[in-house]
């Protein structure tokens, strides 16, 4: 019951079927709320009694499916096909071999011929790949980021001729530098200007050899090593001051026949070890000879006093 003035006033407090007013719409819009969605809605213009028009009347019959809910955002399946799929880049197969040990014959013979330019070979050069030939080449391919294998492959070789000349007759048959003869090597990089007078010995970083000068005329070329980046061989002009020729290291304990000391410690000597392994060691800073009959026919040469030049061709 609804007070008004002081009366009881009934009121209807249901939504019968086929009624309408207020009541009616704000129920249909709860209803819509929760999503059910209302299919039939009929009105009627009939004019009431007292001169009042009637509120629409209106029948709702709810839909038993909800009403369609929005998209969430699309998930691709974890084999989604769109995705890349790793892959891996296959290592390359070694090159074929061009020369390799074992072989003989005169293309071996300019091959070595063409290291010894460089620096890299040693000693005679002949028709035979054997392990001396060997070194030189794995020296090389390490020196020039090629794989290092001890053969000569395609690239190896064009390197090889790219920084090379056609070997001459007197180089094909060991009448190389000074009548130097079976022991020596060779090397065409310009002599530093200040091993032009005097007895010099002169020593060459980039082709890695030591000639030993006397007035300006090369007498003998020997492939040499220096010492390690942490060890670094010095360079610039130095005088020998002393000579040992049975010396052992007091600091290394080890041998260093025929030690020729031009900077404290540092020396030109023979090295069993530069023989033995090449280029793939170093020393401790000393100009390492590997030929042995070389540097002792040398350290007979060679007096106190005698300049030493260490130099970038």
């Amino acid at each position: 019951m609804e007070q008004r003035k002081g009366q009881d006033v009934p009121v209807n407090t249901g939504v019968k079927r086929g009624g309408g007013g207020t009541r009616f719409l704000v129920l249909l819009l709860a209803i819509a709320g929760l999503g059910y969605a209302a299919t039939t809605v009929s009105a009627s213009g009939a004019t009431a009694g007292h001169g009042h028009r009637s509120a629409p009347a209106a029948t709702v019959s709810p839909s038993t499916q909800p009403a369609a809910v929005a998209a969430g955002p699309q998930i691709l399946p974890a084999s989604d096909p769109l995705t890349p799929t790793p892959t891996t880049t296959p290592t390359p197969a070694p090159a074929p071999a061009v020369l390799q040990p074992g072989d003989t014959g005169p293309r071996v013979r300019v091959l070595q011929a063409r290291l010894r330019q460089l620096g890299w070979y040693a000693g005679t050069v002949n028709d035979r790949y054997g392990p001396r030939t060997t070194t030189a080449v794995r020296g090389f391919q390490a020196r020039h980021a090629l794989p290092v294998t001890g053969s000569v492959d395609r690239p190896t070789l064009l390197q090889v001729w790219s920084l090379t000349r056609r070997p001459t007759r007197d180089e094909l048959h060991n009448r190389t530098v000074g009548g130097q003869g079976g022991g020596g090597t060779w090397t065409t990089a310009a002599l530093d200007r200040r091993c032009r007078s005097g007895h010099v010995l002169c020593v060459d970083k980039a082709s890695r050899t030591i000639r030993w000068v006397v007035d300006g005329e090369v007498r003998r070329t020997m492939a040499v090593r220096f010492g390690a980046a942490y060890t670094p061989t010095r360079e610039g002009v130095f005088h020998i001051g002393w000579k040992s020729r049975d010396h052992v290291s007091t600091l290394f304990h080890t041998s260093m026949p025929f030690a020729m000391f031009f900077s404290g410690g540092q020396a030109v000597h023979y090295s069993s070890d530069f023989a033995a392994r090449g280029y793939a060691g170093a020393s401790h800073g000393c100009v390492n000879v590997r030929d042995y009959n070389g540097i002792k026919w040398l350290f007979g040469q060679v007096r106190v006093g005698d300049t030493v030049v260490i130099y970038w061709s």
